[in-house]
């Protein structure tokens, strides 16, 4: 590449994207002339997704922005709480999250999520279709133009992943009202309604029922409850939203 050259700073939340001569600070970056401020971003590792506010001389400018010789560009990260006008808030997670799936419905927030690998293109086009936000981890896939919008998840452990996202985007929660299988909307049940869905067992046992209204699946507040409460528990003191 021959053309001005530039020095380039990122913020320390993006600095896991660009190679590590980068990562110190500022550094010199020779750039082609032409091409935009938002690809010579992305060019270096960071999703777009993920860079707020950039920086020329210290003043805002757009992606579009070309560079010229001796600018010095600072990245931000995007602002958070993160707001995405334009649709109601939902989610969209690829086929390498699906516990951050079920743990979004738990708590009330509309995630839909692709259980088989169904490739980039389609989760993309999909994302721009149902206007959903697209959770992944994968930066290939956030770079696809067409997506409504995206997020980069950043770690690869469920808590630690459901608290960013519910950082970053803060959703309104509403606990135990949605299927963690579906992403469907849960109805209170009789157990005369959902009886031959239901082991003997459970019918003995239970007396309190929750269907979801898209698969029908039956809910109770069996063994596995308690750990499901903490997540909820947690989520809410931090988060906000009702426990229900």
């Amino acid at each position: 590449m021959n053309g001005p050259e530039i020095t380039l700073e990122v913020a320390p939340e993006l600095r896991l994207f660009v190679p590590h001569d980068r990562r110190g600070g500022p550094t010199p970056l020779v750039t082609d002339g032409s091409s935009t401020l938002g690809h010579v971003i992305e060019s270096l590792g960071v999703p777009l997704t993920e860079a707020g506010t950039l920086l020329v001389n210290g003043a805002p400018v757009a992606r579009s922005h070309v560079p010229g010789p001796g600018e010095h560009v600072d990245v931000h990260a995007v602002e958070r709480p993160q707001r995405v006008p334009g649709a109601p808030l939902r989610f969209l997670l690829d086929v390498h999250l699906g516990t951050l799936a079920r743990r979004l419905r738990l708590l009330g927030v509309d995630a839909a999520y692709e259980s088989e690998d169904i490739g980039d293109p389609a989760l993309a086009a999909l994302s721009a279709r149902e206007r959903r936000v697209l959770l992944s981890r994968d930066r290939g896939l956030l770079r696809r133009r067409e997506i409504w919008a995206g997020a980069y998840v950043y770690s690869d452990r469920p808590a630690e992943q459901l608290r960013d996202v519910l950082g970053r985007f803060t959703p309104a929660l509403a606990p135990w009202t949605r299927c963690t299988a579906c992403n469907g909307m849960l109805a209170g049940a009789s157990k005369d309604t959902v009886s031959e869905l239901l082991e003997h067992g459970t019918q003995e046992a239970y007396d309190v029922f929750a269907q979801c209204t898209e698969c029908s699946r039956v809910y109770w507040r069996g063994a596995h409850h308690g750990h499901l409460e903490t997540i909820v528990s947690e989520a809410v003191a931090e988060f906000g939203g009702a426990p229900a």
